[in-house]
């Protein structure tokens, strides 16, 4: 049996905490707010990003107009950022090594399927996903099924066995979705979220990056001629 690969996107494939940051800063600033740094930012990162702004004092009349339009005051500052934005450390020969073993690699994502390839084609490892599960356009972002329910979905539709499909995340999302789904979480620290908040949420395994998923992989019986 082949393993399962589930990665989040944002900060845990793409290393753009930094972009998410300045575009948060870039709002705070719109509205008269003082800007955070990387600290305060994966001390208070949720989503939706209204959880974040509301909790950095943001008012509920603000956050609407964030909203706005599509999110456009997000998106326009955030894409642009985004786009000089690299791969995590290990994510592409992990990405490779998958492949190279007939392991199945998709994206489950909060972000907008669109945007999201473009960054797949522009980064050269779109022939490495197999799935990318995400929403259909900025009027349906956390609109629509979450995640966990698209993943869910997903699984039933193709098959998937939950004793051989690994999420690799950020945030305590995605842990939480390995537990409903009977899934291993493996949290990758250095993304959107402080450390301690992601061990606070007890993955079952945390790494720093992604060359040390193949072990944990091994581990569980996959992978092993890699």
């Amino acid at each position: 049996m082949k393993p399962t690969l589930v990665f989040d996107w944002n900060g845990t494939l793409l290393d753009d905490a930094t972009a998410l940051l300045e575009t948060t800063n870039s709002i705070l600033d719109r509205f008269g707010h003082a800007a955070i740094d990387m600290n305060t930012f994966r001390e208070h990162c949720d989503v939706p990003l209204s959880l974040l702004y509301r909790s950095l004092g943001m008012s509920r009349d603000e956050v609407a107009a964030v909203d706005r339009d599509g999110s456009a005051i997000f998106h326009d500052k955030y894409e642009s950022l985004a786009s000089k934005a690299e791969l995590r450390e290990g994510a592409r020969r992990m990405l490779e090594l998958a492949r190279q073993q007939a392991a199945s690699s998709i994206i489950v994502s909060n972000h907008i399927v669109d945007p999201l390839r473009f960054q797949l084609r522009r980064l050269g490892i779109d022939d490495y996903i197999d799935a990318v599960i995400a929403f259909e356009s900025r009027a349906t972002q956390y609109q629509s099924m979450s995640k966990g329910e698209r993943l869910r979905l997903y699984m039933k539709n193709n098959n998937l066995e939950p004793a051989s499909t690994f999420i690799i995340g950020d945030m305590p999302v995605e842990i939480d979705i390995a537990r409903d789904l009977g899934l291993t979480s493996i949290s990758i620290t250095g993304g959107f979220v402080s450390e301690a908040r992601l061990r606070a949420a007890r993955p079952d395994y945390t790494v720093t990056n992604h060359y040390e998923l193949l072990p944990i992989l091994q581990r569980h019986g996959f992978l092993r001629d890699a």
